[in-house]
């Protein structure tokens, strides 16, 4: 048995990143997922937005989730039309910030992250994220 879920979110302003954090906790809970998972997507959501807010202004926040069989597949995707990232090499790298932070973010969602890819330019950055659970989730 296979189901879907999907959902879109504007981020404009601080309020709707704690919008998304929150949205993301309510994927969560319906797709099942335990605390953990619960975390891991949450704080994704969040650097992520956070991201979105600072470096672009606004953007967009999708989420997607599947139950295909015993199997839990939650996908994030997070995009903007802000001037992308100069050097993804070193934004991947820990430690470095073209912002005055600690420049563990997006190396830090990779990790959280069970597919992370991330695409920037001109035109923008997209950044999608997978959590692929399989079996029980709440163990």
């Amino acid at each position: 048995m296979s189901s879907r879920f999907q959902s879109s979110l504007d981020i404009v302003t601080e309020n709707d990143v704690r919008r998304a954090r929150k949205h993301a906790r309510t994927i969560a809970h319906r797709g099942g997922l335990g605390e953990r998972e619960e975390v891991r997507l949450t704080t994704i959501v969040s650097e992520l937005t956070r991201n979105i807010l600072k470096y672009a202004g606004q953007g967009t926040c999708e989420f997607e989730l599947q139950h295909i069989g015993g199997r839990i597949l939650v996908r994030c995707t997070c995009r903007d039309q802000g001037p992308g990232i100069a050097d993804v090499d070193a934004a991947m790298t820990d430690g470095y910030s073209t912002g005055a932070t600690l420049g563990v973010g997006l190396p830090g969602v990779k990790r959280l992250a069970d597919y992370f890819h991330i695409e920037t330019g001109d035109q923008g950055t997209v950044v999608a994220i997978e959590l692929d659970m399989h079996g029980n989730p709440h163990v």
